[in-house]
This record gives structure tokens, sequence and C-alpha cells, in this order.
């Protein structure tokens, strides 16, 4: 025998609104239905529940012990369902916990600083960052949210696009007064060459050079896994290192790394986005302030090609 679907919610609001309307007649003109569904409604109830919850006359509808009891708890209940349902609403104050995941530059030089100001703008959202150079699976890392770099590709993922940046080529003075600076990309060949540990990583550094595109090995004796790491063996005068733009931006301001081989950079526009599962128009208020705030404060800084 097929299983017949009880709506317990329903059943309980048709319940309520005929004890505070009073009958079954008044219920029914409130819920746009027909006193005899009314009717028909209630007397399904109470035979599951195998109790008498109302006590029907001429004039009067009378509550029994049970159905006291009964429409006590129905009321907490609904007001327990609307409060769900308020606190998950688009409309509802952003609260509860999001998980940002992201490369160890940009968690440490962007994300980070932004969180006081969006933990002081949204008072109710708890944020987890977890950093790493390892692109992850979302379910996996059980992420909210990950910031991505370069063309995506095809997945179930949604982004958001929050800027971009380029890639240049850099070393502390110290390391150029020690070694000299490189003037023509097969220079280094001579030059001690920091690079990535991780898989996915590009083998190559790109040039143009007239009109042709020219790739030189990264092969190192010195290598990292993320990218901080390799600013920081620069910054020490450990080598030349190709970083993201953004990442090297205070450095550069403050003279502690230069720039070289620029005349030859391909300077090709790396987009940064941040992605997530689900669809847009049904994200969770928490996720969708976070989303809008990391957009809201990259679209003015500096360090991010806009656009």
């Amino acid at each position: 025998m097929a299983r017949v679907e009880i709506n317990r919610a329903a059943e309980m609001e048709v319940f309520v609104r005929v004890v505070e309307r009073g009958g079954f007649s008044a219920a029914a003109r409130s819920l746009n239905m027909t006193p005899s569904a009314v009717s028909k409604l209630i007397a399904r109830l109470e035979a599951r529940l195998g109790t008498q919850l109302v006590r029907r006359s001429t004039r009067a509808l009378d509550l029994t012990q049970e159905g006291e009891q009964f429409y006590e708890r129905c009321v907490r209940v609904l007001a327990d369902i609307d409060e769900a349902e308020r606190s998950l609403s688009a409309a509802a104050a952003p609260r509860g916990r999001v998980t940002i995941n992201t490369s160890t530059a940009f968690g440490h030089l962007v994300v980070a600083p932004l969180l006081p100001r969006l933990m002081a703008l949204y008072p109710e959202l708890a944020i987890d960052l977890a950093v790493t150079d390892r692109v992850v699976d979302l379910l996996e890392a059980r992420a909210d949210i990950a910031v991505r770099w370069g063309p995506l590709p095809a997945s179930d993922l949604v982004a958001r696009r929050l800027g971009a940046t380029t890639q240049s080529i850099v070393a502390s003075p110290q390391y150029l007064e020690r070694h000299g600076t490189p003037r023509r990309p097969e220079d280094l060949t001579r030059h001690l060459r920091l690079d990535f540990t991780y898989r996915r990583r590009v083998p190559d550094w790109p040039f143009i050079v007239g009109a042709e595109s020219v790739a030189v090995s990264t092969q190192s004796s010195l290598r990292a896994g993320d990218g901080e790491t390799l600013r920081m063996l620069a910054l020490e005068g450990a080598g030349l290192a190709r970083l993201s733009d953004y990442q090297t931006h205070a450095d550069r301001a403050s003279g502690h790394l230069v720039r070289v081989l620029q005349e030859f950079n391909p300077c090709e526009l790396e987009p940064i986005h941040a992605v997530y599962l689900g669809r847009p128009g049904r994200l969770p208020a928490r996720v969708r302030a976070v989303l809008d705030f990391l957009q809201e404060q990259l679209r003015g800084d500096p360090r991010f090609v806009q656009g």
C-alpha cells in the first residue's frame, strides 16, 4: 500500500486557526477553504492522533484538555518554522559561518586585512579562512567560497570576477648588486631562479622578444609550495621570482623589490574569481554578503586591474 504523505505543519495551521477564530466556518473563510474541508481535516487529525481535540456544538467550539495541550505546542512549532524561514531569507541579516579557501598570498595580503571590517559590518558572521596554494574541491574542503586564478575550466562552479593581475619577475636590490641585473631573457640561465613545487605550476617563464614568444626554463635548486614563501625568499636576496604584481605591490613601492626584464614581459592578464557551488539566486545570505563585500573592496584596490 502506498504511503500517504501528511503535511503536519498545514494541519497544525488549520487547527490553530480553528481555535483562534472560534469555529470551522470562520477558520475556513480565513484560509480560503470550505467549512466541510476544515471539518474533515480536523477529523482526520483526531483519528491519526487517537484522541478528541475539540468538542463541537451548534453554538460553540470547545477544546478538550488534550486539545489545549496540542494547541499550545502547535503555536510553538509554527512560530519556530516562521523564525527558521525568516532567518534564511534573503532579507535577513547575514549570520552563520562562512569558509573561504584561497591562496596563501591572497589570504595574507588581501583577505585577512579585510576581515575586521567585514566582521564589524556583519557581527553575526563567523569566518574560517583556509589558505593553501593547492586547488581544493569545495565539497571535500567544506568551503563556501574559493578564490581561483586564471581561466576557469568548465564545471558546476559559479564564478564572480574580483579583478585581474599580471605577473613580473622581481628581485631584491641586494641580489642584483651581488649577481648583476639580467638584460635579456637568456641571461636568466646565469641567475638563481626561485620556483614553485606544486604540480600545476607553469614550467617556463614567458617573454616577448621582438615579435616572438620565448620561454625560459624555471629549473631551480630552491623551490617552495606557495607564493608568499617565494616572495620572502626574494626579499632575502635568494634569487629571482616571477610573482603576481598585486603580491609585490608594497615591496616594489618601498624599493625592497624591483622588476627586471619588464620590457620583455608579455603582461598577460590573469583573472581572479570567487567561485562557489549553488545557484546565484538561492545563495544563503551569509555567503552572498561575503561575496558582495569582497567584490566591492577589490573594485577600488589599486593592486588589481579592473574590468
